[in-house]
């Protein structure tokens, strides 16, 4: 059967283009693996995994630079704005907990901005924690251990009084009464961390523990944000601290205040941490497992004279004097009240203590996960009522 016209000029215009297709293959090494099965199947397979999950990093070793990269410090690829670091102090049994904490951050913050992390413990880091911690961002990571004299409780504590005290404790039921490391972590925290040499190139931190969650994504850079706003400490949840624990504090602390007077700011928070004054000690402070702050205010003269102070009485073995209310009773004490900020965006959960927005407005922009109804704010053991009084 003969072919009309228009198949005819169909069928020769396909003979004209797979003879073309044939001498370019045959001569043109570029067009004939573009065309080729293998490398159309490529092809294909590149599209379909265009579109990857960023939080869970290909390749951790090299992390992308923010838009606003400015460079590193001090060596240390540190490509933020802030020269700042998030900081946590575990032990390589921690490893579970440190997953979740990491894992909640950079999904609800720093996968966008890159802020290093630094790993402190009193005890070299086994393989396996550096492991699994390592896939978890793109963000530079560092391990570092503590020097002995910073962790292990000092030769001069009178260890006979030590024991009695921690004796005493137990018999009150307090939490860690008898523990030895929990009061080296307290010290520690209170006066050594930021000497530590892999946090000296820093000027903020965000001390992060394991076993938390946060639950708002974070739609700015806090570290920024204090910086621009002149803050120098943040916290998310305030309350009372077992006043069991630090029965001898705050003499010591008016004892201070006595014979240092230059150093008490002239508008203080002192009415959040007195219902009198300061004659006595209402027991309120910042939960310290949560705080961003500026380093160079524990580093400098005020609250090194303040730590010695209180190191050289041996409270935190006598007793069982924690890095919150030091820190909280330093940062009221010694800082105008208005360089201390509550990040309300930030939604913040170390059991059993939540803080959840209760602005909808806020807990809506932060897409947040958490109860409001569970918020520790305004509840029978939060403080929060006595650091907004201050302001009013």
């Amino acid at each position: 059967m003969a072919l009309n016209k228009p198949t005819r000029y169909i069928l020769l215009a396909l003979g004209i283009l797979i003879s073309l297709h044939f001498i370019l293959s045959a001569t043109h090494e570029p067009y004939s693996n573009a065309t080729s099965f293998s490398g159309l199947t490529a092809a294909w397979r590149q599209e379909m995994t265009k579109y990857t999950d960023t939080a869970v990093p290909a390749h951790p070793d090299i992390p992308p630079l923010p838009k606003w990269a400015t460079g590193g410090v001090s060596g240390v690829a540190n490509t933020t704005r802030a020269n700042a670091t998030l900081v946590m102090l575990a032990r390589n049994s921690d490893v579970n907990g440190a997953v979740q904490s990491i894992r909640s951050i950079e999904d609800r913050f720093n996968r966008e901005y890159g802020y290093p992390y630094v790993f402190l413990n009193e005890e070299p880091w086994e393989d396996n924690f550096k492991k699994r911690i390592s896939v978890l961002t793109n963000a530079p990571i560092e391990f570092g251990v503590i020097p002995r004299d910073a962790w292990f409780q000092p030769d001069w504590i009178d260890e006979e009084k030590a024991t009695e005290g921690r004796k005493k404790m137990e018999e009150q039921g307090i939490i860690y009464a008898g523990s030895v490391s929990y009061r080296n972590m307290c010290r520690f925290n209170s006066g050594f961390f930021f000497k530590h040499d892999l946090l000296l190139k820093y000027k903020w931190y965000w001390r992060i523990e394991p076993d938390v969650k946060f639950h708002c994504t974070l739609p700015f850079d806090p570290f920024v944000y204090m910086e621009e706003q002149n803050k120098v400490y943040a916290f998310t949840i305030a309350l009372y601290e077992w006043s069991a624990t630090i029965p001898t504090l705050w003499d010591t602390v008016k004892k201070f205040m006595k014979e240092y007077p230059q150093y008490v700011a002239s508008d203080n928070a002192m009415g959040f941490l007195s219902d009198n004054s300061g004659d006595g000690f209402n027991m309120c402070h910042f939960w310290s497992n949560f705080e961003i702050a500026d380093m160079d205010f524990w580093r400098g003269e005020v609250y090194t004279k303040f730590f010695e102070y209180l190191d050289k009485t041996g409270g935190f073995y006598y007793e069982r004097w924690g890095d919150a209310p030091v820190h909280s009773i330093a940062a009221a004490l010694f800082l105008p009240k208005t360089k201390i900020h509550f990040f309300n965006e930030i939604g913040y959960e170390h059991p059993p203590n939540q803080h959840c927005p209760k602005d909808d407005s806020v807990w809506r922009k932060g897409m947040c996960s958490c109860d409001q109804e569970k918020t520790h704010d305004y509840g029978p053991y939060s403080c929060q009522a006595q650091w907004d009084r201050i302001f009013h």
